[in-house]
């Protein structure tokens, strides 16, 4: 794929994840190789560093330094030698950003997982942010804001082989052991899920084992996995975050959720997109069809994340889910 192309195929996820689209295609448009992404994305983001030094107040160095935390977040889904680096980078520019910006925003680690804690400490209801397979705490900007703005705390969280954690661990696809010592280390009582991408998988395989899920919503979260029919890039990225091809295989076998969602007896809410076609990946129809509690929302025009539609379904969602944990 060539450097335009996989720019334009990620323009509605930067801008989901909080980018400014006119930043954006700049920097892509300097791009003649593919290869340069991790380069000139760190780029990017060391100059919202720079900027966050300069700054004459604290929120202008807050928004730098948030600003620079995604662009960092967003040089580790192309190729980029510094991966590991690009996401410590993204990590410490979120910290920063949160010690100017939100002072009361917690950093919350456990076994398998690390995070922020953001929002009332006295709110009615938690909602954890799951991520996907190459996603990670410091994207999906748009969703974290509008649940805050309901008054929720949100746990926006990094799990095995994913963001922060990602070069030290790899993926499990019994992730709702992770997001039991969430709930256990959060103390939170009343609980819920938003999965994005792989991580819809995570949050329905979590709503289906973990009693103390009240509410879930999962956006392009696949239902199953066909190992065998997944595009390279995918599998290739799969076997990155699983250490290995052999466990790669295992990890997409154990994706399917046709035992497991009659299983989950809260609420869920699952969203995709139309236009949200990869080869081996099933999308979320069943898993609305077997849930007893299922609600499908399908917007024809969408995109993998529906970066694209995002007026059709963001507000829903997190209205959706604040009124389903009130």
């Amino acid at each position: 794929m060539s450097a335009a192309d996989f720019a334009a195929a990620n323009l509605s996820r930067a801008t989901g994840a909080g980018l400014d689209p006119h930043e954006y295609l700049r920097v892509t448009g300097e791009l003649t190789d593919l290869e340069q992404w991790g380069e000139a994305f760190m780029r990017a983001a060391r100059e919202h560093l720079a900027r966050a030094g300069q700054a004459a107040t604290a929120i202008s160095a807050g928004e730098h330094l948030r600003a620079a935390a995604r662009w960092f977040h967003f040089a580790t889904l192309g190729p980029n030698r510094q991966n590991a680096l690009a996401a410590a980078e993204a990590d410490t520019a979120m910290r920063r950003a949160l010690e100017l910006l939100e002072p009361q925003a917690r950093r919350i680690e456990g076994p398998g997982f690390t995070g922020w804690l953001r929002g009332p400490a006295d709110a009615a209801a938690t909602v954890v942010v799951v991520p996907g397979l190459d996603s990670g705490k410091e994207e999906f900007h748009d969703l974290v804001t509008a649940l805050l703005r309901r008054g929720l705390a949100v746990f926006a969280m990094d799990g095995p082989g994913q963001g922060a954690l990602a070069a030290t661990s790899t993926v499990r696809a019994d992730y709702h052991h992770v997001i039991g010592q969430v709930i256990d280390t959060l103390g939170a009582r009343n609980v819920g899920l938003v999965g994005l991408s792989l991580g819809g998988y995570y949050v329905a395989e979590s709503a289906a084992r973990e009693s103390r899920v009240a509410a879930a919503v999962t956006v392009s979260g696949p239902f199953r996995l066909h190992w065998d029919v997944l595009p390279p890039p995918v599998r290739d990225l799969l076997i990155q975050r699983a250490g290995g091809e052999e466990a790669a295989r295992r990890f997409a076998g154990q994706v399917d959720l046709s035992a497991l969602a009659p299983q989950i007896t809260c609420p869920l809410l699952i969203i995709d997109g139309g236009q949200d076609v990869i080869p081996g990946v099933t999308n979320g129809e069943p898993l609305a069809c077997l849930a007893p509690h299922g609600r499908y929302v399908s917007l024809p025009h969408g995109d993998h994340l529906l970066g694209n539609a995002r007026p059709d379904w963001l507000a829903m969602a997190v209205d959706w889910i604040s009124g389903a944990l009130a």
